[in-house]
């Protein structure tokens, strides 16, 4: 046998273990086994492996490299143990990427979830239960992991969430009578006759403008027809102790709403849902329709499904996910410290009104406050040429997706993000938990810096379902961010946020783009809100050519004209607003710096920007996912 048939047969079988002649392929299957080689005959069992195959590969400089390596996944549930943590190690080439590829949104699930069996109808007294439930709850064992249960907060049947057992019929809520910030307690109405005995666990959900704050109940003194509420630390002090935003207390408009949750007491509805952490069981109402011996029930145990981390001098790159979902992720700060947000889903970890005002940036300060960011279900932080392409992220507890710090030329586009507790999409440092929140974030090393991400053509819908003062599109210090042609809709506070820290002074911000989105059925349940809202300068940004129409009619208490199309927030600077049509020109600037330049926004606008916004032709397919006001909620329109 010559050399150069010996070459051709070892070319031939290359392509029969990978797929292709230029590219690697390594195989995974729900039917797999990760002993396996990981070929399409012998697939591995997990994603994780298949990671490690590739590590591998490029480690040895495998010549089956040279094209790329695909991880092809077959469709099915993985469940994940851990988050999968993608490394520099991991990292491919612009000639060379590592592409992880499934079969399309909601056929190859990543899922942080676990099922719950074993189903059975209660024949036992429960102490506590309403006397109207009785009859109607089914039990089951609550899963452990290791040897304890485990927390959790979402449960999902047949992946429609299931609600946390709570004391009003939503969206219906409850008004607080008093806030004492000096004894960090609230007052509200409350039965003369209601048993107090079976509260342990219970949590108050307070409405006050722009967030929302979720608050660990210590105590309930009784006080004939109302009760006075004290909170377990640390959000006890923050609540009581931050300025902005502050219980709404307002004899014209009514004071803030709320509503109490996870108690025993409060489960008397269908779709509500209680966790006996004591006896580690799960207590549920079925809904008209659910058999729970057949249902596929499931609660999360990960807070993070991927985890892509490399560090500033050694970034990750070329690494993609494409046609993956993403499922089933938890969240539990506010179980253990409760969530006392600031803005945008930012939770304050210190925050307090200043006895003697002013900071050298803002004379006129009276707050500061030091925040953290919630987990999301994929976490990114410094790398390069990371794509998310045809991605689902659904049956989220806090944000989507996560860029974070140090994130460069990155793109998300054609992706559905759907059932978000928090936010779909953030990009950029927000601020750092040690930097106050008014100070302006300007790195001397500009790679810390998210610099030229993209986030194109994705719809975003029925998102901040838990935390209402999150937001559809999240953008902090960025620097050339493009984002273009989203549709977001069915938010309950603002479709896209670009910006951090209410400041004039030139900073990391700059060069950003919200171009061609589409966003409307917004701000369902949030006050002191746009469609497109804006902080700081960031100088040669462009608004423009996006299409923003039907405001929501919140139904809780704040100033009620206090509701806008375009947002230009404090210190907003150097900004070009052009081209965006609206129903009207409800607009405001509030607090700007120089340089902004306003041109052609309202229901003037050529009719061809309007038809133009939103998803491009190649990504339609995404609007069968879409479901609009089903409640049929009023919309807001302009009143002289």
């Amino acid at each position: 046998m010559n050399i150069r048939r010996i070459v051709v047969l070892l070319m031939l079988l290359n392509v029969s273990l990978t797929g292709s002649l230029f590219a690697a392929e390594i195989w995974v299957s729900p039917k797999g086994s990760d002993t396996n080689t990981g070929t399409r005959e012998q697939p591995l069992a997990t994603v994780a492996m298949a990671i490690r195959k590739a590590r591998e590969l490029r480690r040895l400089n495998d010549p089956s490299i040279k094209g790329g390596i695909y991880i092809k996944v077959a469709a099915g549930v993985y469940t994940l143990d851990e988050p999968l943590f993608i490394r520099p190690e991991d990292s491919g080439t612009a000639d060379s990427p590592t592409i992880i590829e499934g079969e399309g949104i909601g056929k190859t699930v990543l899922s942080g979830g676990i099922k719950v069996s074993g189903w059975h109808k209660v024949d036992y007294a429960i102490p506590g239960l309403p006397a109207e439930a009785k009859g109607k709850v089914w039990v089951a064992d609550a899963p452990m992991i290791g040897d304890e249960p485990f927390q959790f907060r979402q449960l999902w049947v047949n992946n429609e969430k299931a609600i946390r057992a709570r004391d009003t019929e939503a969206p219906f809520m409850n008004r607080i009578l008093s806030w004492n910030h000096k004894t960090q307690t609230c007052v509200i109405p409350w039965p003369a006759s209601a048993d107090t005995s079976h509260l342990k666990g219970m949590e108050m959900f307070i409405h006050q403008w722009w967030a929302i704050a979720i608050l660990r109940v210590k105590a309930v003194k009784m006080m004939g027809d109302s009760a006075r509420l004290s909170f377990y630390q640390p959000e006890s002090r923050i609540q009581s102790e931050h300025p902005w935003p502050a219980p709404w207390i307002s004899k014209k408009t009514g004071n803030s709403a709320f509503y109490l949750s996870n108690a025993i007491s409060f489960l008397n509805k269908p779709g509500e849902w209680y966790h006996d952490r004591k006896a580690n069981k799960i207590y549920y109402i079925p809904r008209k329709g659910e058999d729970l011996q057949t249902a596929t029930v499931t609660v999360p145990q990960l807070e993070t499904l991927v985890k892509i981390e490399g560090v500033i001098d050694n970034p990750i790159n070329y690494f993609s996910f494409k046609n993956i979902s993403f499922e089933h992720s938890s969240w539990l700060r506010p179980s253990r410290e409760g969530l006392v947000p600031h803005q945008a889903g930012m939770y304050m970890l210190d925050a307090y009104k200043l006895k003697i005002p002013g900071t050298p940036d803002k004379k006129g300060l009276e707050n500061q406050a030091w925040v953290d960011r919630p987990k999301a279900a994929v976490e990114v932080a410094y790398a390069s040429h990371i794509v998310f392409d045809g991605c689902g992220f659904e049956h989220i507890a806090s944000t989507g997706l996560d860029f974070q710090r140090g994130t460069h030329n990155d793109i998300i586009k054609g992706s559905l993000f759907k059932d978000i507790g928090g936010t779909a999409i953030l990009d950029g440092v927000y601020s750092d938990e040690a930097q106050e929140v008014h100070l302006p974030y300007n790195p001397s090393d500009k790679r810390e810096i998210c610099t030229n991400d993209t986030i194109a053509n994705n719809l975003i819908t029925n998102t901040t379902n838990e935390d209402w003062g999150c937001v559809g599109i999240g953008a902090g210090y960025v620097r050339g961010i493009s984002i273009t042609h989203n549709e977001v809709c069915d938010v309950n506070y603002t479709g896209v946020s670009m910006g951090w820290g209410w400041t004039k002074i030139v900073n990391a911000l700059g060069d950003n783009s919200i171009t061609a989105n589409k966003i409307h059925h917004y701000a369902r349940n949030m006050y002191d809100v746009a469609a497109i809202y804006t902080l700081s300068a960031q100088p040669g940004s462009v608004i423009s050519d996006n299409y923003v129409d039907s405001i929501y009619k919140a139904p809780y208490a704040h100033d009620p004209q206090h509701w806008f199309y375009l947002y230009t927030d404090e210190g907003s600077s150097y900004i070009t607003i052009k081209n965006n049509w609206c129903p009207a020109d409800k607009f405001l600037k509030n607090a700007n710096g120089p340089g902004n330049v306003w041109e052609n926004n309202g229901p003037q606008v050529d009719a061809a920007i309007k038809s133009a916004a939103g998803l491009e032709a190649p990504y339609k397919y995404l609007l069968k996912y879409k479901s609009t006001n089903r409640d049929n909620w009023p919309i807001n329109h302009k009143t002289e």
